[in-house]
């Protein structure tokens, strides 16, 4: 029977059909797609170690998968619940401590202060302050209620994100191959190389954001032990963690240090713990500084290829407009829009693809290692 192919422009219109309701499509559900980019950069984060697993052992990439996401949910969810009731009551004596301070402030400021003979009256600031403290106290349970509330959304959210990351995990191999695989033969090697350079670049972005982590954990223990605080290299490996977290992540790390601060003071040096504190805050701005204005845009412009003026201000701008999801992709996104882009340009000017092929290297079409990789999972069972 013969079958009669469609036109090329209506090809075209086909396709320009498909990707107008795709982009409408997107931006309706736009409110779901952050727990699914969210579940994807955690799948993109933990999926070396499964490569890992599965070219050093026996393990199928399904054991390999599932021994890898179920040890990071255990560190995950384990390590803030165990340490949660300590920090919790740490929390409640330094509220209690700031509390009584904002009191004594308060008495000191109700009586008269003469200096010079000068009487100054400070009882008017003072009654602000203390009708300040009654409507903050006073709204608390309301607070609490709508925390409760955003806590449940939350939660609901998490296991969302649970639940992706581990689908995009234990199957995203055989969804590239088939996706690839769908397109015909003589441009599956093509499509291939691109997810390759476009794999690269993330590569070296992760890459970039571990020697970030790695500096800025060793320059905050170093900064927390000259000051002398107690559980300097904990708050130094605390602060390179969280450093992957743009602004709320080393804040955090400022916090616990500040918070430390202000219950032990300093090992060696005979201040206050106020004024270590202080000393703590000051530091942490100082670093913190150095870290987002000149480090975080070297270290991310030379992992990705990107101009250090590029990445700072894509970081500030992507942070005002789509908050810490947007400084943390920001990068790698455009890293790859630019490949991608740059493919389709030469291929529209009738240019070869890539600008330096590498005519050594063997690419196994999709729909071959997807079977070879099976075959091998299951003699492995």
């Amino acid at each position: 029977m013969n079958e009669k192919k469609w036109s090329l422009p209506l090809r075209y219109l086909a396709l320009g059909f498909l990707l107008a309701g795709g982009v409408i499509g997107l931006w309706y559900i736009r409110s779901v797609l952050q727990p699914l980019i969210i579940a994807a950069f955690v799948a993109y984060l933990i999926n070396p170690f499964v490569n890992l697993l599965m070219n050093h052992t026996r393990l199928s990439r399904k054991a390999s998968v599932n021994l890898v996401f179920y040890i990071t949910l255990i560190l995950t969810v384990g390590t803030p619940s165990t340490l949660a009731p300590i920090f919790f009551d740490e929390f409640k004596q330094v509220f209690t401590d700031l509390l009584n301070i904002y009191n004594q402030l308060i008495d000191w400021m109700m009586q008269p202060l003469v200096i010079s003979g000068i009487s100054i009256d400070l009882s008017q600031a003072a009654s602000q302050l203390a009708q300040f403290r009654s409507s903050f106290l006073g709204t608390l349970p309301e607070q609490a209620l709508q925390l409760l509330e955003s806590t449940s959304l939350g939660a609901l959210w998490v296991i969302v994100v649970m639940v992706a990351t581990y689908y995009f995990l234990s199957e995203w191999p055989g969804l590239r191959a088939r996706l690839i695989g769908s397109f015909p033969d003589p441009y599956q090697d093509e499509l291939n190389e691109l997810y390759q350079r476009v794999r690269m670049v993330w590569m070296n972005y992760l890459r970039g954001q571990l020697l970030l982590m790695l500096i800025v954990g060793v320059v905050f223990t170093v900064a927390w032990t000259i000051i002398g605080i107690p559980g300097a290299l904990v708050l130094g490996v605390i602060a390179g963690f969280l450093t992957l977290i743009p602004d709320v992540g080393p804040f955090l790390a400022a916090f616990l240090a500040v918070v430390v601060a202000l219950l032990e003071g300093s090992i060696w040096i005979p201040w206050s713990n106020i004024f270590v504190a202080l000393v703590v805050a000051g530091v942490y701005l100082l670093l913190i500084g150095l870290k987002n204005f000149w480090l975080r845009p070297y270290i991310m412009g030379r992992s990705v290829h990107m101009p250090e003026a590029l990445v700072f201000i894509s970081i500030i701008m992507s942070t005002m407009l789509w908050g810490i999801l947007g400084a943390l992709l920001i990068i790698p996104v455009l890293a790859s829009m630019a490949i991608f882009f740059d493919y389709l340009r030469r291929r529209i000017l009738g240019m070869v693809p890539f600008p330096d092929p590498d005519p050594e290297r063997k690419i196994e079409p999709p729909a071959t290692r997807l079977k070879s990789r099976t075959r091998r999972e299951r003699e492995q069972k």
